[in-house]
């Protein structure tokens, strides 16, 4: 089975030194992020989001992980 991994998010934050609060003051919703903490999926628009905020590539915030 094959799933989508939101870890390089995480991972892009640390490195960047952004915690969810400044995540949320910069305009993105908590409830979004603890659903994707949680793994739950999410839209294009919001990894297009995440990227604009964190100034990043979309690489950094999902990855493609096959569990075989």
């Amino acid at each position: 089975m094959a799933k989508v991994s939101y870890e390089p998010l995480f991972r892009t934050m640390k490195k960047k030194g952004i915690t969810s609060y400044q995540l949320q003051k910069m305009g993105f919703n908590r409830a979004t992020y603890y659903s994707i903490k949680s793994g739950n999926s999410t839209s294009t628009n919001t990894i297009a989001l995440l990227c604009k905020l964190l100034e990043c590539r979309v690489e950094d915030v999902i990855e493609y992980v096959d569990e075989k």
